[in-house]
């Protein structure tokens, strides 16, 4: 049964702006887990590749594979919440999500860590979007920035956390605790969201959309699946382009069929909205270069440049700790500016430090390196929290699950994709006869990677001057 509202007056409700800042701070502290976990599997990627016997580029199959899963199930996660409450269904994806770290732990191969991490992706795919869910319903309008705000900390603070952790974990004992670790603060996370997280009356759901579930997995799937295999040699190019014949064609029904149904399980219609497709397509691009960094750079810094996992971990802090430092004055610069200058700002010099990582060298100064992670953690920290925020300025409240069921479903499959197309640069970089991962060999990657986020900023000028300007405090005119 859907769960019911409780009154605000128990000081965990979201009616108040202490409620809702609370029920933001309990769910982020939930998916805190989840990008420690993501942020510190990269980092130890080098030496799973040694653990496992395989070519360091194939282990993207890990990074993949957790995303895979997530992006087929969460289109069922806003039905699922609305019909069970999201409260139910957040408790439910996170134990899911520690059962299957608990497994990765015990991998004796890659194929086994492959299937245990799509166990992962499983309960990732209800918890990223059912906490948005929760957020957003849980915040009034006006304080939709702060709020969300909270919510998004745990990726900022991942990075910052989950590389250290890593080295430290490398440093004196092996892998497998990478994944034991999740175990204490998911259960924390558990009773935090169990304390201040209110039960909230959803919309009735209707039926599920079984049919377009179907055609929107086998799309997503064989997108990600033909994407992996591109150019890598996993697979012979006649099975490759069936994949992606599969692909499309699927995806074309896909969105005949949601266009004629009044409920499909991912609502196409909300792109019609001006400020939500910005989101939508810019974010797409945005974040395929948020999702081959953490790929490329554990393997420039400890491959290329002969690190040490604890000398690379303690690096890579500079991108969290620049993306934690952007928290405080994101709601000013969005107010003082609008959404649609910061965007186009900040997409723009994120574009430009994603790619200056091909530049990096053994004889470059560590603190240049450092601050070049700082200042691209902080703009990347700034275009995210504007345009994770401005997807809701114009979605009706009762369209709230809709928007971030499709918004997370977008944001995995570009993760994905990122991670894909960095590995296929780095593999045509490398040449034929798998030739060592030299730095010279990571320049076509993080540049190819740095333009492609670029290509965000023509959709964000598009955008009118007082886009979401009622809920980013600025006042019109």
């Amino acid at each position: 049964m859907p769960e019911h509202p409780v009154p605000s007056s128990t000081g965990a409700g979201g009616d108040s702006p202490r409620g809702s800042r609370l029920a933001s701070i309990a769910v982020a502290s939930a998916l805190f887990m989840e990008f420690v976990d993501s942020t510190a599997l990269s980092t130890a990627l080098p030496r799973l590749s040694l653990a496992f016997d395989t070519d360091p580029i194939h282990l993207k199959l890990a990074l993949t594979s957790y995303i895979l899963a997530l992006a087929v199930l969460a289109p069922a996660s806003g039905w699922v919440a609305d019909r069970f409450g999201p409260r139910r269904v957040f408790m439910l994806a996170m134990s899911v999500f520690l059962l299957g770290s608990v497994l990765c732990g015990f991998s004796q191969s890659l194929t086994q860590l492959v299937i245990f991490r799509t166990l992962q992706g499983l309960g990732g795919a209800l918890m990223t979007p059912v906490g948005r869910i929760i957020v957003v319903s849980s915040a009034p309008r006006e304080r939709l920035v702060a709020a969300l705000s909270w919510f998004t900390m745990p990726a900022l603070v991942g990075p910052l956390v989950g590389p250290p952790l890593a080295g430290l974990i490398l440093g004196v004992a092996d892998w497998p605790w990478i994944f034991f670790i999740n175990v204490p603060v998911g259960i924390l996370g558990m009773l935090a969201v169990a304390r201040f997280v209110p039960p909230l009356h959803q919309p009735d759901p209707g039926p599920f959309d079984t049919r377009g579930f179907v055609l929107a997995a086998v799309a997503i799937t064989t997108l990600i699946g033909a994407a992996e295999t591109v150019g890598i040699g996993l697979m012979p190019l006649l099975l490759q382009l069936g994949l992606a014949a599969v692909a499309f064609s699927s995806l074309g029904a896909y969105v005949w069929h949601a266009l004629r149904v009044e409920r499909p399980v991912l609502n196409l219609r909300l792109l019609r909205i001006d400020t939500f497709r910005a989101s939508m397509i810019g974010g797409t691009l945005t974040r395929m270069g948020l999702g081959a960094t953490p790929f490329l750079l554990p393997l420039l810094f400890q491959v290329g440049l002969g690190w040490t996992p604890v000398e690379a971990g303690l690096v890579t802090i500079g991108g969290g700790v620049g993306a934690l430092a952007c928290k405080s004055v994101a709601p000013y610069i969005i107010r003082r500016f609008g959404f649609r200058q910061t965007l186009i700002f900040a997409n723009l010099a994120s574009a430009v430090l994603t790619a200056l990582p091909a530049f990096f060298r053994n004889s470059t100064p560590i603190p240049l390196i450092v601050g070049v992670l700082v200042v691209s953690g902080f703009m990347r920290s700034m275009q995210f929290t504007a345009i994770n925020t401005v997807a809701y300025a114009d979605i009706p409240p009762d369209t709230v699950s809709n928007a971030s069921t499709l918004s997370v479903v977008t944001m995995q499959m570009a993760l994905g994709l990122g991670i894909s197309f960095g590995g296929l640069m780095l593999h045509l970089a490398r040449g034929a006869g798998e030739a060592p991962l030299t730095p010279d060999r990571f320049v076509l990657p993080f540049i190819a990677v740095g333009v492609v986020s670029s290509l965000a900023g023509p959709l964000y000028r598009r955008l009118s001057p007082n886009a979401g300007a009622h809920i980013g405090g600025r006042r019109v005119g």
